[in-house]
This record gives structure tokens, sequence and C-alpha cells, in this order.
């Protein structure tokens, strides 16, 4: 009678607790593949830059070898069609890669610009009127910054620009009397 042969393999203790994306895993079977995973790695974490490098690491080889293929072997064409197949992931991964990207670039340009107007927006409801250097104690701009966003708010129509003693003060539009209801203490008319 034969008795089976069992092998002990030693575990590492980072392979028994699951990791990111590795909950409800065994550390033996599957660790590298499921939801998320491009050939053993974990894309979720990647950067989009990295993202795009790795898909790169795969398309290139991939199309060359494909180009070399029908160049110089025409006949054995059809190969390039198993091995073909693993472009497809690697495509997904450039195109994750590239919309990360355009989203990181098209959120820092309004995340940083929006963030700037609205704290001066709200510093000046809170202080009636500022100048740019009192913008910039205010807000976390510089006065740079506060001087180019204060005139592209005042060209634009949304600030109201008064000068006083040879300096530029910045506020927001005072409302326009309601002069319809006959209310002309604005103009002078009323007590």
């Amino acid at each position: 009678m034969h008795r089976p042969l069992s092998v002990v393999m030693p575990v590492k203790e980072e392979e028994l607790s699951p990791g990111p994306g590795r909950a409800g895993r065994s550390p033996r079977h599957g660790a590298g593949c499921g939801g998320g995973d491009f050939f053993g790695v974990e894309t979720g974490l990647m950067s989009p830059e990295a993202r795009i490098a790795a898909a790169l690491a795969v398309l290139a080889p991939v199309m060359l070898s494909g180009v070399f293929l029908v160049l110089f072997v025409p006949h054995l064409w059809w190969i390039f069609t198993t091995y073909g197949w693993v472009s497809f992931p690697a495509y997904g991964l450039l195109a994750s890669g590239l919309a990360g990207l355009a989203a990181r670039r098209s959120g820092e340009r309004r995340g940083t610009s929006s963030a700037g107007e609205r704290e001066l927006l709200e510093a000046l409801r809170e202080r009636g009127e500022l100048t740019p250097a009192r913008a910039a104690i205010e807000t976390s701009l510089t006065v740079a910054e506060a001087d180019r966003k204060l005139k592209e708010l005042a060209e634009a129509g949304h600030l109201e620009v008064r000068v006083r003693g040879g300096g530029l003060f910045y506020a927001l539009w005072e409302p326009a009397p309601d002069t319809s209801l006959g209310d002309d203490r604005y103009l002078g008319g009323g007590a």
C-alpha cells in the first residue's frame, strides 16, 4: 500500500494576511488574479502613468513581433492571433491610464482655479471689499495670483472695481434698487 506524498511549503506571514485587493482570496490560489489585476499586478493602485507604461510594455513587443512575423514568415500569420490576445487587457489598461491622466489634468485645472475663486469670493463676502494684498492675507493665494483672479473676475463683470487713494479695491456688486415699486430713496427722492 502506497502512502500519499505530502509536501509542506513554507508560507510567509504577509501571504496569509489579506492585503489590498486580496480580501477573501486564498493566499496560494488565485492570489494574482481577479478584478483589477493585470497579469498579477493590482492596477487599481497604479498611477495613470504606470498604467500607460505597463500597457505599452506589453503592446509594443506584441505589435513588433506581429509585424516581423508577417514580414519574414508570412505563411505563419495565424500564430500572431494566438498570442495577440495578450494585447486586449493591455488595451484596456492603456485606456484606463489615459482616462485617469485626462481626469487628473482636468481636475487639477478645475480644482485649483475654483478653489482660489471660492476663497476670494468668501473673503469678499466677509470683508466687503479687498485689495490684492488683503486677498492674499485672507486666502491661500499669493498676491500675484489674487491680483490676477480679481482682475479676471472684474473683467468678466462679476466684481465692482473701486479706486480710492490711488489703490484698486474689488467688491461684490451691490444689489440694484428696485425702482419699479416706487422706491426712489436711492435716487435722492425719498427720506
